[in-house]
């Protein structure tokens, strides 16, 4: 199983996806590769935010060895699945999409844990440390139930 992790810059929340959804994959000991990009291309190459690396190392994750990097329709061909943490993401990464197949592995992330409701994850960038620990959870939450579905 490949999945993907998008956000807007990835530095904040795919990041964090990523690094949860890696942990709990490796507890469970399944072999699936998961990995994260941003729909924009602002960070290219840089750390995630400091903010998500202490919110995820706070929970026993290490993220600090991640690389911001873009999406590309690549990406669509190669991942199983492709989680977007907003309905703006979401729409970006459908438009990149060339295939029906393509568009049946782009799914909002929280519908996981909370089926057709649509919620998006919000983004922390311009917020304190309090919304990087609500990401966290709401993440933490979404990645319990990719586990359990698949």
């Amino acid at each position: 199983m490949k999945v993907l992790m998008v956000c807007l810059g990835n530095i904040c929340r795919s990041p964090l996806a990523q690094g949860i959804l890696e942990h709990k994959v490796k507890v469970a000991g399944l072999d699936w590769q998961i990995d994260s990009a941003g729909t924009g291309a602002w960070h290219v190459g840089q750390q995630p935010d400091r903010r998500s690396c202490e919110a995820a190392h706070r929970h026993g994750i290490d993220i600090t060895a991640q690389a911001a990097r873009r999406i590309s329709h690549a990406d669509l061909q190669d991942f199983d699945l492709v989680y977007c943490m907003d309905s703006s993401n979401y729409n970006d990464v459908i438009a990149l999409c060339r295939t029906q197949d393509e568009k049946d592995k782009v799914k909002l992330i929280m519908n996981e844990a909370e089926p057709k409701k649509n919620i998006g994850v919000p983004d922390p960038y311009f917020g304190g440390a309090d919304g990087f620990e609500a990401v966290y959870q709401m993440l933490d939450r979404a990645c319990d139930a990719i586990i359990k579905k698949y």
